[in-house]
C-alpha cells in the first residue's frame, strides 16, 4: 500500500480538490483507495456528501479512541472509501495536547486496521499542528499542491523543514514524492517562471540530504477550470460532475503519473 499525505500549510491552493479528485482518479484505475479527511473544515467529506456536523462518526472518534477506522469508513464509489471529518475535529488539537504519543495516534490506528488497500490518501489541514503531524507520522509519502505564484517558495521552505523534522524524529520512511502545480494558467509568463523556479529549487535540493532528494515537479499541471470549483457544491468528484472537463483530464493524468512512479 502506498500512503500519501496531501498537504500545504497555505490555504486556497487546491489541496482538498487534489486529495479528492486524485483519490477518485486512482479508484477509476481499479485500485482500492481510502481517503482520510483530517481537516476540521471537512471539505473533502462534503465533496462526497458526508454530513460534517458534530455527532456523526468521523476521524475525530478514531483519534479520541472511541471508534476504529472500520467503524467510521464509508464506501462512496466503486473502489473508493472515505473516513470523514466533522467540526468536532477542531477541538482535537487541544484535547490531544496532554496525551502521550499524540503525534502517532493515527499511525497506530492504521496498524490495527485490516483493510487491504492500494492507496491511502490523507487530506491534511492547512496548518502544521498535531493533526498534520499525525498524518506525517503515519504515511510514507507527501504530495504538495502548489499554486504558481512568487510567494509559493517561501511557504515551501517552511513545509520542507517540518517534513525533515518529522522524518528525523517520528518517521524515517517519510519522503516527498513531489509538487503538483494547481490553478495553472499556461498562457501567463508568471506560471512558467514559477514552475521553473520550483524545478530549480528541487534540483538544488537533490544535492542535500533529506526526505525531498527524490522529489519531482509533476509534469501534469492542474489547469484553472471552473468545473473543479463547481463540483463540491454538487457533492461529486470531477469525474461524476464533468467527466469531459479539463479538470477530469488533468487529475486522471496526474493519477497515471503518480502510479507509474512505483511501476
Amino acid at each position: 500500500m502506498r500512503s500519501i499525505a496531501v498537504m500545504n500549510q497555505k490555504g486556497g491552493v487546491g489541496k482538498t480538490t487534489t486529495a479528492v479528485n486524485l483519490s477518485a482518479a486512482l479508484a477509476r484505475r481499479d485500485l482500492r483507495v481510502c481517503l482520510i479527511d483530517l481537516d476540521p473544515q471537512a471539505h473533502a467529506s462534503l465533496h462526497f456528501r458526508l454530513d460534517p456536523y458534530p455527532g456523526r462518526p468521523s476521524i475525530y472518534e478514531v483519534l479520541s479512541g472511541k471508534q476504529s477506522l472500520a467503524d467510521v469508513r464509508q464506501q462512496v464509489a466503486p473502489n473508493l472509501w472515505v473516513v470523514g471529518s466533522n467540526l468536532d475535529l477542531a477541538a482535537a488539537e487541544l484535547e490531544l495536547a496532554g496525551v502521550p504519543g499524540r503525534e502517532v495516534i493515527l499511525r497506530e490506528k492504521l496498524r490495527q486496521d485490516s483493510m487491504e488497500l492500494d492507496y491511502l490518501l490523507v487530506d491534511c489541514p492547512p496548518s502544521l499542528g498535531v493533526l498534520t503531524l499525525n498524518a506525517l507520522a503515519a504515511v510514507e509519502e507527501v504530495l504538495i499542491p502548489l499554486q504558481p505564484h512568487f510567494l509559493a517558495l517561501h511557504g515551501l521552505s517552511k513545509l520542507l523543514q517540518t517534513i525533515q523534522l518529522v522524518a528525523s524524529r517520528l518517521n524515517d520512511r517519510l519522503r516527498v514524492s513531489g509538487v503538483v502545480l494547481t490553478m495553472y494558467d499556461g498562457a501567463t509568463r508568471l506560471a512558467a517562471e514559477v514552475a521553473a523556479d520550483v524545478e530549480a529549487f528541487f534540483h538544488n535540493a537533490k544535492q542535500q540530504s533529506g526526505p525531498w532528494t527524490e522529489a519531482r515537479v509533476f509534469a501534469t499541471r492542474i489547469r484553472r477550470n471552473i468545473r473543479l470549483a463547481e463540483a463540491p457544491s454538487f457533492g461529486k468528484s470531477i469525474f461524476d460532475y464533468a467527466a469531459g472537463s479539463h479538470g477530469a483530464e488533468d487529475y486522471q493524468r496526474l493519477a497515471d503519473e503518480l502510479h507509474n512512479i512505483a511501476e
